[in-house]
């Protein structure tokens, strides 16, 4: 059964089709009266009339599509709560989010160029030539912290710095003295493994605490037991984690090894995952107030399509969940 299009709607409402064009796409400055268009929209709305996105496409040179392009990423609750919230922060305005993974050798600009995209945003550094190519096309190109340049893909970031400095404060805080840093097995989450360790170390340095003790931690149970009786050898009192998924598995270590957190060992995560507070025992984490980061990157899109002044970036809002684990 062919789909209703525009002259439907137009037939129907007894209108011109240029009429339900600017109706439905809600241009400004023509002279239509609020009856019409309240009688086009009640019969579009009858009809199950929907807007073809390719012809809106070729129309205005822009889909209503805002293009997310992830790594290749494990993609946990963090990313998909960051998404989520994206995509609500922009649907008030007709945006769809459109998430890609960069898997595989097909070229970027193949699909950039396929769904002419309002906006792209970067979890990633692009290529120099992809963001050149993105830019002489007119593509708003944001990166999650706003940047205009390309950033240095081989420098430290200052958030995944800081949340491993964070963890170190708390520990030490409340005693402890030798760290290990239980690193994912995971080789995709090498890039922020890396950045957090640097800021453990750094804030053991400032602390004049050793150097911590790394160790890869699996998530099955054997593996992680494994890796809490080296961590034990070694003498640490408190391990901080890559992130939640990662300390859940220390837990489980401990518990395989009938040992208890945090008598026998402290633990501290990243993310503040639902599965967080429901760990036996809770788990400390660090939060990375996903909420905050994604009301800003739809306030970057937004202001860019009005032709506004950017918002200030609202900072990483990482902050100390204490729970029983630490």
């Amino acid at each position: 059964m062919p789909g209703i299009t525009s002259a439907d709607v137009a037939r129907e409402s007894g209108v011109s089709r240029t009429t339900v064009s600017y109706v439905l796409t809600g241009r400004h400055g023509v002279s239509i009266s609020e009856e019409t268009r309240r009688r086009v929209h009640e019969t579009a709305a009858r009809l199950g009339y929907a807007p073809s996105a390719a012809a809106r496409a070729l129309r205005t040179g822009r889909s209503d599509l805002v293009l997310c392009i992830l790594p290749d990423w494990p993609v946990g609750p963090v990313i998909e709560t960051l998404l989520d919230q994206l995509a609500d922060g922009l649907s008030g305005r007709g945006l769809s989010v459109l998430v890609h993974h960069g898997r595989g050798t097909r070229p970027l600009s193949d699909l950039w160029r396929a769904v002419t995209p309002r906006a792209v945003i970067g979890f990633a550094p692009f290529a120099d030539e992809d963001l050149l190519a993105m830019r002489r096309a007119g593509i708003q190109v944001l990166g999650t912290l706003g940047e205009e340049h390309r950033p240095d893909a081989g420098l430290p970031a200052e958030s995944q710095l800081e949340i491993g400095a964070l963890q170190v404060r708390h520990l030490a805080a409340r005693g402890h003295r030798r760290f290990g840093y239980a690193w994912p097995t995971d080789e995709r989450l090498g890039i922020f493994a890396r950045d957090r360790l640097l800021g453990v170390r750094r804030a053991c340095a400032e602390l004049a605490l050793p150097e911590p003790v790394v160790q890869p931690v699996g998530l099955e149970v054997l593996d992680a037991a494994t890796a809490v009786r080296r961590f034990l050898e070694l003498g640490v009192t408190a391990v901080t984690a890559y992130n939640d998924d990662v300390a859940l598995a220390v837990l489980a270590g401990l518990r395989a090894e009938q040992l208890s957190c945090p008598d026998d060992c402290a633990v501290v995560g990243v993310d503040d995952v639902p599965a967080a507070r429901l760990a036996a025992p809770p788990l400390t984490t660090v939060s990375q107030s996903i909420g905050v980061q994604a009301r800003y990157l739809a306030a970057l899109v937004l202001a860019d399509l009005d032709g506004a002044e950017k918002p200030a970036h609202p900072g990483h809002g990482l902050q100390l969940v204490e729970r029983e684990s630490a």
